[in-house]
């Protein structure tokens, strides 16, 4: 049997829906709609446009309804933001991780339990936007006392789709306030002063949630009553399901971020692995994402931005094009460095990170360009070396899934610098991810993550790039 199911992939920049029809030899996808996601400034600080981005994806499942029935339909995104509802109500705007209020709140976490500790009871790489962080600024603020329940976004689109409440594992997962066991840590939020009662009960990807709701159904033409079902809800989660690495592979879900690591049967949260800054996310069937959040193709996108902004003609593919012809050594920077977190002029923040240390800046945007794929391939490197001596697995290809997939440089250099074979694709693999859960709940698609795996090697033409010279 086949089951032919949508996926509602969200990305901090963009959105989609995506059908696909999915068995045990097949797996097809069509995406139906897309739209942009930006957050808005307004005077407390950077939302989510959550109200259009939850328009803009039902809108695509009706639109996916009408040409298949569909079976299901499941929510993925980006980690650690969040609604707070009173007797089911939004209430107010879901604040953007890129808000600079992080900041502040990982001082507040910090007053109550030292980092090591925490890094105990959650194994979470140190980061001013997780969601434990954005809790504490809520709770200063006041926000969280007219608040009875906290839903992260999925689980929030999911919500409006059924009536009902749940968090999925793999985002709970991410949010600083779960055990390495999976469980809610009460104690700790106890400690920091955030109501237990405000979290919803955890489930599993694969769960059937219930039919959309007919209101919804009739508001936006949705034919038939398709089911909702949790997935891998972060969207990393979903995309290293559609890694297609066997034994030895490590994988890099390259996008925004770049998510650089392993995947381990249990959660590493040893001293060693705090000092490397790594973390330790929920994964598909019980596995551990043992990864470190390195920026992404961010970067590049928001000097490109700037560029544009300031009357640059050339578009993305010429600037590739140009820095691919740079055949002289650049400086690298630190992708990890906090300050290339916010919005803004990515060229100056890039000439500023070496003055201030004394080195000499790129000249140029061939050169800026290529000093950023330099610097975040670099980053992969330093990453993959790290988790291979901390988990004590053996790494011998590297797996690029997800935009960065299309960038052939990127991949050659991410090669170069590793010492490793790359295989790039598939681009799509969160919305792979998605739909391979959903259709294996459905009964439609095999049982194991290594047999999913196959058949994404079987049903998508992946690229390798061998390593030369080291760069």
């Amino acid at each position: 049997m086949t089951a032919t199911v949508a996926a509602i992939d969200l990305g901090a920049t963009s959105g989609r829906v995506v059908r696909a029809e999915v068995g045990p030899s097949t797996l097809r996808l069509d995406e139906v709609a897309r739209f942009e996601n930006r957050p808005v400034k307004i005077g407390d600080g950077l939302h989510w446009s959550v109200l259009a981005l939850y328009d803009a994806a039902l809108q695509g499942v009706a639109t996916a309804s009408r040409d298949a029935s569909l079976a299901s339909v499941a929510v993925d995104s980006w980690a650690v933001d969040y609604g707070l509802l009173r007797r089911g109500s939004l209430l107010g705007i879901p604040f953007s991780y890129r808000d600079d209020r992080t900041a502040h709140g990982l001082e507040l976490v910090d007053a109550v339990i030292a980092q090591p500790e925490l890094y105990a009871r959650c194994g979470l790489q140190r980061m001013p936007f997780t969601t434990i962080n954005q809790l504490m600024v809520d709770r200063e603020r006041g926000l969280l006392e007219a608040a009875d329940r906290l839903l992260m976004l999925p689980d929030l689109f999911g919500y409006w789709m059924t009536g009902r409440m749940v968090t999925e594992r793999t985002n709970a997962s991410t949010t600083g306030l779960m055990r390495l066991d999976g469980t809610w840590d009460t104690e700790l939020m106890g400690m920091l002063g955030i109501d237990p009662t405000l979290l919803s009960e955890v489930v599993e990807p694969g769960t059937r949630l219930a039919p959309i709701d007919a209101v919804t159904r009739a508001h936006f033409g949705i034919e038939g009553a398709p089911d909702v079902l949790a997935i891998g809800s972060h969207d990393t989660a979903s995309a290293v399901v559609a890694v297609p690495m066997e034994p030895g592979g490590a994988y890099i879900s390259s996008g925004t971020w770049s998510l650089v690591g392993i995947e381990t049967p249990a959660p590493i949260a040893t001293a060693e692995a705090l000092d490397a800054s790594f973390t330790n996310e929920g994964g598909v069937d019980g596995r551990t994402r043992f990864l470190k959040n390195v920026m992404g193709l961010w970067i590049l996108s928001e000097a490109v931005r700037t560029w544009q902004a300031a009357g640059e003609r050339l578009g993305l593919p010429e600037l590739l094009e140009a820095a691919a012809a740079v055949d002289w050594a650049v400086p690298v920077f630190d992708p990890t460095d906090a300050v290339f977190y916010p919005p803004g002029d990515m060229p100056e923040r890039i000439r500023a990170w070496f003055e201030e240390r004394g080195q000499r800046p790129p000249r140029g945007r061939a050169e800026v360009v290529r000093c950023i794929l330099e610097s975040l391939a670099e980053g992969y490197a330093v990453t993959l070396r790290d988790a291979a001596r901390i988990s004590g697995q053996a790494i011998e290809r590297v797996h690029v899934v997800g935009g960065g997939a299309r960038n052939a440089l990127l991949c050659q250099l991410t090669a170069d610098r590793t010492g490793l074979p790359v295989v790039a694709g598939p681009v799509e693999a969160t919305a792979i991810g998605n739909v391979l859960v959903q259709a294996r709940a459905l009964g439609a698609a095999p049982e194991s993550l290594e047999e999913l795996r196959a058949l994404v090697r079987a049903t998508h033409e992946l690229r390798e790039y061998r390593p030369r010279h080291r760069a």
